[in-house]
């Protein structure tokens, strides 16, 4: 998939541009993540973005498409940061797989809501207005398991280096996203003081450490 594909969306009425498409998925993610998905209403995005619900139609049919694409554009936005990093030569598994974890324990913070929204995905497959989008849930789970396969490739490369210790890479890897991915739930910017900085620093620590065998 190229990087043009990673950014593109998903779901959604051709538009002027990415910026109207982008403070509409904004808005939709704090609504979302802040009421849930059967409680906001396009009036509640429209409100959440300061305009009226017929800018949100001039993007999208319903709400169904705008949390579709809010989780789609998430997992794009997590790839394109992830992949770089994962490729780099200059740097060993060990510090590959900290800076990605690192990075997306940060993701989980900084977009703490449209990561929270994200999650919420995984429990609303099976609601009649999201699973009529079979195609684009398709493309949800093919962009988890490209995501995961980032991760396992690392792990597979450092255990063959020596650099960690063997390990099943898909379970492995399942774990620590898990871990990373629970971060949203419990991390509010607005009420956790906890530094965004540290609390990386720290999960991408226990992921290497635990790797490492150590």
């Amino acid at each position: 998939m190229s990087s043009s594909e990673i950014g593109r969306p998903a779901l959604g009425r051709p538009g002027p541009g990415e910026d109207g498409r982008k403070a509409i998925l904004d808005a939709a993610a704090r609504a979302f993540a802040r009421k849930g998905y059967f409680a906001t209403s396009i009036d509640a995005i429209a409100d959440e973005l300061g305009a009226t619900k017929g800018r949100v139609y001039h993007y999208y049919r319903g709400k169904a498409e705008i949390f579709l694409d809010v989780v789609v554009t998430g997992m794009r936005d997590l790839i394109a940061a992830v992949e770089p990093i994962s490729a780099r030569q200059d740097a060993g598994p060990g510090e590959r797989m900290y800076q990605m974890a690192h990075l997306h324990a940060s993701m989980m913070m900084l977009r703490n809501h449209a990561q929270r929204v994200s999650v919420q995905a995984i429990e609303m497959r099976s609601v009649a207005e999201i699973a009529i989008h079979q195609d684009v849930l398709a493309d949800v789970f093919a962009l988890r398991r490209r995501y995961e396969q980032i991760f396992i490739d690392v792990v597979e490369e450092g255990v063959r280096l020596g650099d960690f210790a063997a390990t099943d890479s898909g379970l492995v890897v399942k774990s620590a996203l898990g871990a990373l991915n629970w971060i949203p739930i419990w991390y509010a910017p607005d009420r956790t003081p906890l530094d965004v900085e540290k609390v990386a620093d720290t999960f991408a620590r226990f992921i290497v450490n635990g790797l490492k065998g150590s």
